[in-house]
């Protein structure tokens, strides 16, 4: 027995979320000195844990707001991408996984639309 597409979305939304906090708290641990990286981790982490409990139970807010978040990330990456060869295989990694996670936010809200019709 499968599971929902919906379900399956949520879970890769969660997997997203965690591996772009993951490779953002790598990156700016390598490249900055603890008690900044770990400043720069927790404002970059804060609003995806705030997030969290609203994503789990599939709210189509919390997709919305999700894309609202990744955004940040997509500019940054892509800007340290192309201007910071340093920081590229980082920067490149945290641009496929946010650009990665919109694609399943999106998916995640166009599921949960639709089973919200399907429901008498």
């Amino acid at each position: 027995m499968s599971e929902p597409p919906a379900r399956r979305a949520r879970a890769a939304v969660f997997g997203l979320a965690l591996a772009l906090i993951a490779v953002f708290v790598a990156w700016h641990c390598a490249r900055f000195s603890a008690p900044t990286a770990a400043l720069i981790s927790s404002l970059g982490a804060a609003p995806w844990l705030a997030l969290a409990p609203r994503l789990a139970r599939g709210s189509a807010d919390a997709h919305l707001l999700g894309l609202l978040l990744t955004t940040p990330y997509l500019g940054y990456a892509l800007m340290e991408v192309l201007a910071n060869p340093g920081a590229r295989p980082f920067a490149a990694a945290t641009l496929f996984i946010a650009f990665a996670l919109a694609v399943a936010l999106v998916a995640g809200l166009r599921l949960s639309r639709r089973a919200a019709a399907e429901r008498p």
